[in-house]
């Protein structure tokens, strides 16, 4: 009997121990996490600022990229913009050298733009029955001539 009891004590005293190695193994995960809890929270706080930043850095530099972009092609359109004012102020040089003391040509281009209007009705301004253009025309004509 003595071997039986000896034998449970032994049993007992396994499972005494083993629960009071899972006590202290549970305890010890409490422990730690009681101390692993706010230090993963820290972490992880840390890593939501830090993804934050470069978020906040990528949509920087999309706007500066944009900008410039915007910056590039409003050069562009400006340069665009001078070489056709450059060519309409050419064309617009050469037009009138050709039609400068052409009067007989400017006259044919009036009358021929009344025939292209169709039945309108034009008012045009007179002195002593001559239109006044052609009546300035006509005193400066008068006085070249009395001058010679």
């Amino acid at each position: 009997m003595r071997d039986s009891e000896e034998a449970n004590y032994r049993g007992i005293g396994i499972m005494a121990g083993g629960v009071g190695w899972l006590i202290i193994v549970i305890l010890g995960v409490v422990c730690l996490s009681m101390w692993g809890c706010p230090q993963y929270h820290v972490w992880q706080q840390g890593m939501s600022g830090a993804a934050k930043l470069k978020e906040a850095e990528s949509s920087r530099q999309i706007l500066v990229q944009d900008a410039l972009a915007k910056e590039e092609a409003a050069k562009h359109l400006a340069a665009a913009e001078i070489n056709r004012a450059k060519g309409v102020a050419e064309s617009n040089k050469i037009i009138g050298e050709g039609l400068k003391d052409n009067h007989e040509y400017l006259m044919y281009l009036w009358i021929h733009g009344l025939s292209d209007q169709g039945h309108q009705i034009i008012y045009v301004p007179t002195e002593g029955g001559l239109p006044i253009l052609e009546a300035g025309r006509f005193q400066k004509n008068s006085r070249e001539k009395s001058k010679k």
